[in-house]
């Protein structure tokens, strides 16, 4: 059954990869980028690949709240209906890793841009539907102070708090959703798979970048996923298992959730 399936950072990596494998399946594919000459290279690198040429591409800075809303609203108004959202973007390092106001980059893109970008489009995702949010291995307790942008943090430590916090709102998020509505899990795709995050923040070939595609495509449309909701998949075991004990601690899921709620507005 042909699914329309939104993956942002697409225009690379991982998400590429998977674009491509979900294209030649004969999905409706939306692939998202920031610079809008490799958006369009992008496009059209999977047209001959697409049966239907069903294919669509979206620009949005996702460090810019504003961009992420306006994003959101354009997805929504020309796709009703969405069956999976994938949050695959995601930074490390970058020449400028802080705002001008202080918030830190890995935050930003991380944690609060793929929140606000599933709430805006929850009403358009069936309750068949699916929200894949890409974690890591990496996952280090929260500084409350680094989330709101009153304390700075070095790459790697921003990045493993992020990507905790982004687990977090997707428990909470298919918590609160229930039984009834789309799934939501949060996944490794593999530790030091050979992305240019990798190669860039670690100086190393990396492993088979297909290793992670495939299991995004699996997580988009497979069946070992159903009945998982909120729920984290760690593809370096290849199973779901624990996540940060974090992620599974009812008082540290409420304080992560009202420091979101509290800074999103601010951030907008």
């Amino acid at each position: 059954m042909k699914k329309t399936i939104l993956i942002t950072g697409s225009t690379d990596g991982i998400g590429f990869e998977a674009a491509k494998t979900l294209t030649e399946q004969g999905h409706h594919v939306l692939i998202h980028g920031r610079n809008p000459d490799k958006l369009a290279a992008k496009l059209e690198a999977l047209g001959p690949l697409s049966p239907n040429g069903e294919i669509d591409g979206f620009i949005c800075d996702l460090s810019v709240m504003a961009e992420v809303k306006n994003f959101a609203k354009s997805v929504a108004e020309k796709y009703p209906t969405l069956d999976v959202l994938m949050n695959n973007a995601g930074i490390l390092k970058t020449p400028r890793p802080f705002t001008d106001q202080g918030h830190d980059v890995r935050f930003l893109v991380n944690s609060f841009a793929p929140y606000l970008l599933a709430k805006k489009l929850l009403p358009n995702i069936p309750k068949t539907g699916r929200i894949i949010n890409l974690s890591s291995a990496a996952q280090n307790p929260i500084d409350f102070d680094a989330l709101a942008g009153r304390k700075r943090l070095a790459d790697m430590e921003a990045y493993a708090q992020s990507k905790l916090a982004l687990t977090i709102w997707s428990r909470h998020m298919a918590d609160d959703i229930g039984a009834d509505g789309p799934l939501v899990v949060s996944l490794n795709p593999a530790s030091l798979i050979g992305t240019k995050m990798v190669k860039d923040g670690f100086g190393i070939a990396g492993k088979d970048i297909r290793i992670g595609a495939d299991i995004l495509v699996e997580a988009a449309i497979g069946a070992r996923f159903e009945g998982h909701s909120g729920e984290y998949f760690d593809n370096d075991a290849g199973r779901f298992g624990p996540p940060h004990p974090h992620a599974e601690d009812a008082g540290m899921i409420a304080k992560t959730m009202d420091a979101i709620e509290t800074i999103l507005p601010n951030l907008e």
